[in-house]
């Protein structure tokens, strides 16, 4: 692909487009109950349905709430809005906290934790039999890790721009398709370096670990926390959201035909493990949704995914294609348990410098060696990031971490300066710096800052995230909103409950047909099979 001189970028009328960035916050926190244990009460109504909700839904499991920010112009106004939702949703959980880590606190029984549950719709139906098939396949605690993704476009002022620049004449969503392919791509190769330094589950409960094999070692005397001495975020290793099944499974970023045809066939073939549980138990009753090695594509465990809004009974992978990428979705962030939204600004504005950079560098095509050796780094920087001496896969051999990590940050730098320019600020170029910081060692790492208060503080996993999710909770508590506010957060809550009455009295059919009309749209990419 062309490449574009960072000077044709700093031209005023080109720094006007790139303040058309948009960037929305989806986060996940469990309920929990005042002594940290996994609350089993239902969704509070006073959150409206989880099904129809604008910005209050569930995630795998009933108690895991998720928080949805609609997409704005800059970080602040998005935790503007994440910290609104907070502050309403303490309003209406009673004593319950909010889980400020991504690793969960105590677990029971693996079966006691409750899935979402959604009404009484097909769709709603579909989502809850979803959730019971991920349990039966990769057991429910799982279901229990939280997380942020991150959602960012670029305005097509900006892609018709670099389109003209690099002299293209394909339709303007092709080209728009064709170059966040290019840039996920580029996401894949260096996802690795967010993991080291915003990753902040170094640590579990000993709990979440009940009867499975591990790598893990006691943090303390009794073995009641588990942990890595040099890991980042367990949350994106084997503990987590990773799969040996899903290892065998080569999904190509190349473009988007050969996207949707490897995911197609993932989900429309049967998988014989997962086809010998069946579809339905001994009773009849659904506990998956298919046999596929995936029930639908969200059961793909990516780093970054290409998205286009879907539409009530449409797949995500119908709505790429018949529309293109729109925005993409990070994935790998965990929750910054040291602030009380999970994420700040200043990482918010480092992950926007790092999205472009991937962009705007040359992105060659990928190839199966290519997608092993970023396999393979995931779980180096999981499990050894914060290792000095620890060594990725880098063109065929092998390179030291923190080289690479100064490299990445040299190149990211002067889009951080073209960004401050935009706005008229140093905030992006600060960004930046405080991550340097971090490769240098002069500021820990939220993984090591973590590890080294609990045993400042001689406390467990547990102990150490109890306390912090009692003191984030005080934080929101004391900042009530106002009484016009609550009215407005009430009244979508309202307006959901009747949207969910709705789409259940609009349904027609069985929910075998419904079913059977949702997984035919996956013949649309079945191309070559």
């Amino acid at each position: 692909m062309p490449t574009i001189n960072l000077t044709e970028l700093a031209k005023p009328e080109v720094l006007t487009l790139l303040k058309g960035i948009r960037r929305g916050i989806e986060k996940e926190s469990l309920r929990v109950t005042p002594e940290g244990e996994l609350a089993h009460s239902e969704h509070p109504t006073g959150l409206g349905s989880a099904l129809t909700h604008e910005c209050i839904t569930t995630d795998f499991s009933e108690a895991l709430l998720e928080f949805i920010t609609p997409p704005v112009a800059t970080p602040e106004q998005a935790l503007e809005k994440l910290d609104q939702i907070h502050r309403y949703t303490y309003s209406q959980i009673g004593d319950e906290r909010l889980w400020v880590n991504s690793m969960p606190g105590r677990l029971g029984r693996d079966e006691d934790i409750p899935v979402g549950e959604y009404g009484s719709s097909h769709s709603g139906t579909m989502k809850t039999i979803y959730r019971r098939g991920l349990g039966l396949r990769y057991g429910r605690a799982m279901q229990t890790i939280a997380g942020i993704h991150y959602n960012f476009s670029l305005p097509d002022t900006f892609w018709q721009w670099l389109q003209e620049k690099e002299g293209n004449n394909e339709a303007l969503g092709d080209f728009k398709t064709r170059r966040y392919f290019d840039l996920i791509r580029n996401f894949r190769r260096h996802y690795w370096l967010l993991i080291y330094l915003f990753g902040a589950a170094p640590a579990v409960c000993g709990t979440f670990v009940q009867d499975r094999e591990h790598k893990l070692e006691p943090f303390d005397g009794d073995g009641r926390s588990l942990y890595a001495p040099q890991a980042t975020s367990l949350r994106m290793g084997d503990l987590g959201y990773t799969s040996d099944a899903q290892k065998s499974l080569i999904v190509c970023y190349n473009d988007l035909p050969s996207y949707l045809t490897t995911l197609c066939a993932a989900i429309s073939k049967p998988y014989p493990p997962y086809h010998e549980l069946g579809v339905k138990d001994a009773n009849g009753d659904y506990q998956q949704l298919s046999t596929g090695l995936l029930q639908i594509e969200n059961e793909f465990y990516s780093p970054i995914r290409p998205k286009n809004p879907a539409g009530m009974g449409e797949t995500a992978l119908s709505a790429l294609d018949a529309r293109g990428v729109e925005y993409i979705e990070v994935r790998c962030l965990d929750l910054n348990p040291f602030v009380p939204l999970g994420l700040e600004a200043p990482q918010m504005r480092f992950i926007d410098a790092f999205l472009l950079h991937c962009l705007l560098s040359d992105s060659p095509l990928s190839d199966d060696a290519d997608y092993r050796a970023i396999q393979q780094n995931q779980e180096r920087i999981v499990y050894r990031g914060r290792d000095p001496q620890v060594q990725l896969i880098h063109n065929g051999g092998e390179r030291k971490l923190t080289d690479w990590a100064n490299d990445l940050l040299d190149e990211i730098t002067p889009i951080a300066r073209l960004l401050d320019d935009a706005w008229e600020e140093k905030e992006y170029q600060r960004a930046v710096d405080a991550q340097r910081d971090k490769i240098s060692g002069k500021t820990p790492t939220p993984a090591a800052h973590m590890l080294a208060e609990m045993h400042e503080h001689g406390q467990t996993f547990f102990q150490w995230a109890q306390a912090k999710a009692e003191q984030h909770r005080q934080y929101f508590r004391e900042r009530p909103l106002s009484d016009v506010e609550q009215a407005e957060y009430q009244q979508l809550a309202k307006e959901s409950l009747q949207k969910q009455k709705e789409v259940e009295a609009a349904d027609s059919g069985s929910f075998e047909d419904f079913l059977g009309q949702y997984y035919a749209q996956y013949v649309f990419c079945q191309r070559g099979l």
